[in-house]
């Protein structure tokens, strides 16, 4: 018994299929029938029973099993296989008879997952086909069940590398489906679910095959990333382009685009090696650009916190290096979206300076410092952003509070090598005044463009040293750094000043104990506050010996400064006491005891004109840091002085102590005629010497040197006293060279001393420096003589006007004129002075 298929006269060929196992063969004539035709292959015949007459009864699955063992028993006849399935599904598509394409589709599946062998990449081209034949269709439906399809086969890890397969088809239209915009919201949905799936199939088939690495090329990246970021940011409102990315609320991430969006990218990213990774990130720059996402940037933000946390560790200054070359470029854009973009720096350094960042340190650091700068004279002449967009100084504040911040964490969340280093780059980076001249690298902002950036760069450096802690006072303060930033502490500035006092508190803090001495006031009970210290090193001492008296001398000077405020004062004093802490031995107490006396004298005989609100701060600040010292070294008399000292203060003068000093409640006039008032030298030098310090260092008052960076803060030029000599003498030949010098006798320069009465005076002198030349250092020398330098040099230079007739020698040469005898001059090194003319 015979059953015969008629096939349509539509079809070009007509076909009979017997219940033998001959072959069929198309016939020559529409709608002739008979056997002797030729029978189809096997193949095809065992393809065919696996549709069943209705498509809503599924696949056969009877039939599915003889094919299936057909195909692995004959793995040469899978690229036949695929082909007459890809041809029946191409006629089933144009006919939109989508119950066979998806039976066809289920059956492409299971032979797929049953046939691993090495023919499956000649059946693997026909399955592709197929996909990209559902995925072209514009079919939803189809479109789905192509990219399910498809990351079944992605799933499968084949035993040989293809050399011929690509998938730029699939990129493309994946990327559109990742776009989806049609009406139905539920449709919407699932395609775009669809799209991520299939990307998420792409990456996963390419990036383990070093055959596919052209997946990582720029035309690539650029359909994936963004596709990905669309859907990230993608919220209920498929509209919203600024909002942040959606939290899923699905238990299944699967359901929700931006969860398997975020979820694929991670995956992406995670699998980019290092040449791969520029191409990676640059889109995504791009993306943020295009869908103006830096302001606001929560969006921007939490992309690189993604990638950030995805990406291996040693990849992370790749990730830094884009972001600063894309901060360069919007250099001229408006001050939020440069705040934006230094913001998401901020975000991203944070978490790989917890890594290896490699070489991109000072990069960071120079890119920020560059673009504070471009920030204040963007501030200064009014704004210089891009066309359209104009900055205001709040949105530049903005952006210079963010570098700082910026600056500051990444400085503080380096290693102690690397933050040493970055210190001297950025105080190198700190413009200073030249003598004269107030010009600045790179800005023409003048005087305020040159204190701003001082100001910005001192925040930026107080940020890097926040919490910084070296092994020794050296480290923290080597030379290099500790004079141009001292130099600094000597400006006008009242505010540039407090900066470098809290950059030195941070430094030389190496316990925490900033917090517990914060303010000037009279401690009570100084134990109580449980500070930390360890017996100072070797290397602090030696430190102390060599730059001890410029510490000394910057705070002495420190206080001079007329225009000090209340915040100057104290942090004056929180730098007295970090010194007392962690430096202090007895030599450095000593000194510490002499430049507190130094300051107080300051203040009582006013030589520089001080108001009467700085003198009285200055005398409660040596209250304050006495009482402090005097309880440190837990000397019972220096404590019962100092304590005496305080309590006639709070009865008759309290405005001399730090808890009562108001500018309304000040006197007038400052004289103070009681010494009990005062701190005294001789009661605080017995009090130590029955406890065992060396006071004969005490007698010697405190004068600072005085240095060339007064000259370069607007202070007097004073230089090496022989120098100044030489000048003067020099002035004066320079004006007159041909003056005939005069006769001077020894009684000429007798009666020159004897009219200031000055003998007893020189007497005392003289021992007074032999006694200093014995007990005091060199530096103290060395600033006594400059302090006395100016009476020297008056009396030097009425001296030089007189006429001078050296002794005949031969190398003075003799005339004659107006009937006596003249000597011409000499040089002044070979003169030869009275011994009481030379000092």
């Amino acid at each position: 018994m015979r059953r015969y298929i008629q096939v349509p006269r539509a079809e070009p060929e007509q076909v009979y299929r017997f219940n033998t196992g001959w072959e069929s063969r198309p016939l020559l004539s529409c709608g002739v029938c008979g056997c002797c035709s030729a029978f189809r292959p096997r193949y095809k015949r065992l393809v065919d029973n696996i549709f069943p007459e209705d498509p809503k009864d599924g696949l056969v699955k009877a039939d599915m099993e003889k094919l299936t063992f057909y195909a692995v028993s004959a793995p040469d006849k899978l690229d036949r296989i695929g082909k007459y399935l890809a041809e029946r599904l191409s006629r089933d598509v144009v006919r939109h008879r989508y119950g066979y394409v998806f039976i066809a589709m289920e059956a492409l599946d299971q032979l797929l997952m049953a046939c691993h062998s090495q023919s499956i990449n000649l059946f693997v081209e026909s399955f592709l086909q197929m996909v990209a034949k559902l995925l072209e269709s514009g079919e939803p439906e189809l479109q789905i069940l192509g990219s399910n399809s498809f990351v079944k086969f992605a799933n499968i890890e084949e035993d040989t590398a293809s050399y011929h397969r690509r998938y730029d088809f699939f990129v493309s239209q994946f990327s559109a489906m990742c776009h989806s915009y049609i009406d139905d919201l539920e449709s919407r949905t699932k395609i775009r679910i669809a799209g991520i799936k299939g990307i998420q199939g792409v990456v996963r088939k390419t990036v383990n095959d070093e055959l596919q690495t052209i997946i990582w090329e720029p035309q690539h990246m650029d359909k994936i990333v963004p596709s990905l970021l669309f859907n990230m940011q993608t919220t209920e409102d498929p509209d919203s382009q600024n909002n942040p990315p959606s939290i899923s609320r699905s238990a299944d991430k699967d359901e929700d685009p931006a969860a398997l969006a975020e979820s694929c990218f991670r995956e992406l990213l995670g699998r980019a090696a290092y040449g791969n990774m520029n191409n990676a990130i640059r889109p995504v720059l791009i993306h943020l650009d295009n869908h103006q996402l830096w302001d606001p940037n929560a969006f921007a933000v939490s992309c690189f916190k993604i990638t950030m946390y995805s990406i291996q560790a040693q990849h992370s200054h790749h990730v830094i290096q884009q972001i600063l070359r894309h901060l360069d470029t919007h250099n001229k854009d408006s001050p939020r979206v440069r705040a934006g973009i230094v913001q998401v720096l901020l975000e991203t350094v944070a978490i790989a300076a917890k890594g290896s960042i490699g070489p991109t340190v000072l990069e960071v650091f120079n890119t920020l410092l560059k673009h504070l700068r471009l920030s204040v004279d963007f501030e200064l002449s009014g704004g210089c952003s891009s066309p359209g967009s104009f900055s205001t100084s709040n949105d530049e504040k903005l952006v210079q509070d963010t570098i700082i911040q910026t600056i500051g964490f990444f400085g503080s969340s380096l290693p102690d090598y690397q933050r040493s280093e970055i210190i001297m780059f950025i105080m190198g980076k700190v413009p200073i005044f030249d003598a004269g001249s107030h010009s600045l690298e790179a800005s023409n902002c003048g005087d305020r463009g040159t204190r701003a950036i001082q100001v910005m760069l001192l925040r930026s450096l107080l940020m890097v040293t926040s919490g910084y802690k070296a092994k020794s006072i050296a480290a923290a303060l080597p030379s290099p750094f500790l004079d141009p930033i001292l130099s600094v502490s000597l400006m006008e500035d009242s505010e540039l000043r407090q900066l470098v006092l809290h950059i030195l508190h941070s430094l030389i803090d190496r316990h925490e104990n900033k917090a517990k001495i914060k303010g000037m006031r009279v401690i009570p009970d100084v134990s109580a506050l449980k500070i930390k210290r360890d017996k100072s090193s070797k290397q602090d001492i030696s430190f102390m010996k060599k730059q001890g008296q410029q510490l000394y001398r910057h705070i002495y000077m420190g206080c001079k400064e007329d225009d000090n405020e209340q915040k100057n004062f104290e942090s004056l004093f929180v730098a007295l006491l970090l010194i007392t802490i962690e430096l202090a031995n007895d030599e450095v107490i000593i000194d510490l005891i002499r430049l507190a006396l130094g300051i107080q004298d300051l203040a009582v005989t006013n030589e520089d004109n001080l108001p009467v609100y700085n003198r009285c701060a200055i005398l409660a600040l040596v209250a304050a840091y006495l009482n402090f010292l005097s309880q440190m070294i837990a000397v019972p008399a220096f404590c019962q002085h100092v304590n005496k000292v305080i309590e006639v203060r709070s009865k008759e003068a309290s405005y001399l102590l730090p808890e009562y000093i108001c500018r309304e409640k000040l006197p007038k006039t400052l004289e103070i005629q009681d010494k009990s008032c005062l701190f005294l030298q001789n009661k605080i030098a017995d009090a130590l010497a029955g406890s065992g310090y060396s006071v004969e260092r005490l007698s010697v008052p405190y004068v600072p040197q005085l240095t060339d960076e007064d000259r370069i803060s607007r202070r007097k030029s004073i230089v090496d006293t022989v120098s100044i000599q030489v000048d003067l003498l020099g002035d004066n030949v320079q004006q007159d060279k041909t003056k005939i010098v005069e006769e001077i006798t020894f009684e000429t320069l007798k009666k020159a001393i004897d009219s200031q009465n000055l003998e007893e005076q020189e007497r005392e002198k003289r021992r007074q420096v032999i006694e200093k030349f014995q007990k005091a250092p060199f530096e103290e020398i060395a600033a006594q003589c400059e302090s006395k330098s100016n009476l020297l040099h008056d009396k030097l230079t009425e001296i030089f006007e007189l006429t001078i007739r050296p002794p005949p020698s031969p190398s003075g040469s003799m005339s004659v004129a107006a009937g006596h005898v003249q000597y011409h001059s000499i040089p002044v090194y070979e003169m030869k002075f009275p011994d009481l003319c030379v000092y």
